[in-house]
């Protein structure tokens, strides 16, 4: 992975220098609080519902042991011995007292680590695929072009203060496990007819009030041509994005209002403009990035042990079959750690959890560690004969549940438990329905299955594109959970439907279970997710087992 130089490190702690100053300033009154929000927002520190919160970005989800275990530090030291890891892949310290901030931010630096660009009108950390560099379908790894993003947009001058926040996603894998049609710019890897690596680019995606799934706007971009192509989108975007209203300024709207085709134009023309001005710097910079990104060297030894266990022991077994994935070595395998044992708040990791996922990532990893927009932890190295020890630690911790992608892996904001904007809650929301779930054994019946819920409009637990989606609202002085179906994060992103009036607090984890009983009825096969099932029979069976006579009188 990508180590800091001496460049980056000077940046980071002038930063640190600049905002310490900044903070003593607030702390002695020089500074209203109204003085000081740009400035603290510049460094990632926000004003929550009872405190301060610190998000730390994770570029692209990547992070090393060393990273790791500051992070625990951190959580003992100056919060209340945990973090949470957000669908952004950073973390959050929601506790920080504001006169520990500067050194928090001084700790981060000493490992490569910062809160740059976490907030503000500018471009956030670039996510990507959390399987990057591992995945058996992968054409090419693609964390070198999400660090090279990274540096060409931290401070870049012209982009500091745009219209609104602004998100870039990639992925390398036909596969899209990075939520791409749900970013502002979404990156696709596909080779041409050559059999050459670029991009499709999808531009004007996003959730919250609005939601739109990203226009294509380029079927396919040289590699080569990446950063002036994203520079010249961001240019249109700055030229033309609304500052009248923050809610039509993103880009999303910018592309609605001037239409896709003038867009696309605009886009072309300032692309050719900009192409001749990188002159290779672009080019020679990222080759040196890739050298950072050297695969591994893998282990090359029998997996026997992993297949007796997985064959003896029914407990491996299941968490065998929901938290590995295909890893390019057939000797190997991506592991998932779940942060979503059932009745526990999702994303939430404690500071002895970060350790002991460090200390395995050193191990049995190859020092890697990336983190999920789903809000897990993934080892994406591990060979199979390693397996059975990692899971009885993992067991020990906490740490073994067996539910990746299934119902009780849910994405779930920190809502009004925490949130300044939210209207409603999401953690306890989310903790009913695993427990409930697994109290009536539907869990494993169901199968496959993605519920996402957000505390509030932002949609920052990704509820549009659930294949449950809940959305907390505030109806009233009360809490009113609005359900929709059928939405899709993957390469075939769609915005889920709908199902009608909203649900009381006490009444979503029933019309949940309710949803699933119904699903377990009308599906073909046990091989019919509930995503194919809904594609197959419509909004209308559900919105009966929702509404119906009996459904009603239940609730």
């Amino acid at each position: 992975m990508y180590d800091y130089t001496d460049f980056d490190d000077a940046f980071v702690r002038a930063r640190v220098a600049q905002f310490s100053d900044q903070v003593e300033r607030r702390l002695d009154g020089s500074l209203t609080e109204e003085e000081f929000r740009p400035l603290r927002l510049m460094n990632g520190l926000y004003l929550q519902l009872h405190a301060y919160m610190l998000r730390v970005a994770i570029p692209y989800g990547t992070i090393n042991p060393r990273q790791m275990r500051q992070l625990a530090h951190i959580a003992e030291t100056h919060d209340k011995g945990y973090g949470h890891f957000t669908t952004r892949q950073n973390i959050q310290f929601n506790w920080p007292n504001l006169p520990d901030v500067p050194a928090i931010l001084g700790l981060l630096a000493d490992v490569g680590m910062h809160a740059i660009q976490t907030s503000g009108n500018c471009v956030r950390n670039v996510t990507a695929d959390h399987f990057a560099g591992a995945a058996a379908d992968e054409i090419e790894d693609p964390r070198p072009y999400a660090e090279l993003l990274r540096q060409w947009s931290t401070d870049h001058p012209e982009f500091q203060f745009l219209p609104r926040k602004f998100k870039i996603a990639i992925t390398g894998a036909p596969n899209d496990r990075a939520v791409t049609g749900a970013h502002d710019i979404g990156l696709r890897m596909v080779r041409n007819a050559a059999g050459e690596p670029g991009f499709t680019v999808l531009v004007g995606g996003g959730l919250g009030r609005t939601p739109m799934v990203g226009m294509v706007v380029r079927e396919f971009l040289p590699v080569a041509d990446l950063l002036p192509y994203v520079e010249a989108v961001l240019s249109v975007y700055n030229t033309l994005g609304r500052r009248d209203n923050k809610y039509k300024a993103r880009i999303k709207i910018t592309l609605h209002e001037t239409g896709k085709a003038e867009i696309s134009r605009m886009i072309e023309e300032r692309f050719a403009e900009l192409r001749s001005q990188f002159g290779g710097a672009d080019q020679r910079l990222l080759d040196d990035i890739r050298a950072a990104f050297a695969a591994p060297v893998l282990r090359d030894a029998p997996v026997g042990a992993f297949d007796a266990f997985h064959k003896a022991d029914p407990t491996f077994r299941a968490w065998a079959d929901t938290n590995l994935a295909a890893h390019r070595d057939a000797a190997h395998a991506i592991v998932t750690i779940s942060l979503k044992a059932h009745g526990t708040t999702p994303g939430d990791a404690t500071a002895e959890q970060m350790r002991l996922i460090a200390d395995l990532a050193e191990r049995y990893g190859h020092n890697e560690i990336r983190i999920s927009h789903e809000q897990n932890v993934i080892l994406p190295h591990v060979h199979k004969s390693d397996l059975p020890t990692l899971h009885a630690a993992l067991m020990q911790a906490g740490l073994a549940t067996a539910n990746v992608g299934l119902v009780s892996d849910i994405i779930a904001c920190p809502g009004m438990d925490y949130c300044a904007l939210a209207t409603a809650r999401s953690i306890p929301v989310a903790q009913e329905i695993a427990l409930r779930l697994r109290e009536v054994g539907l869990e494993e019946e169901v199968g496959p299955l993605k519920i996402k819920i957000s505390g509030c409009i932002n949609a920052c637990g990704h509820h549009h594109v659930g294949h449950i989606g809940i959305l907390g609202l505030d109806r009233a002085g009360v809490e009113n959970y609005q359900i929709t179906l059928g939405g899709d994060g993957t390469e075939d992103a769609v915005v889920g439907d709908k199902t009608g009036p909203g649900f009381a607090y006490d009444q979503v984890t029933g019309a949940v279970e309710r949803i699933l009983r119904a699903y377990l009825g009308l599906r073909l096969s046990v091989e019919e997710t509930f995503l194919q099932a809904f594609r197959r029979v419509g909004m209308e069976p559900f919105k009966h087992a929702l509404y119906g006579e009996a459904a009603r009188d239940a609730a």
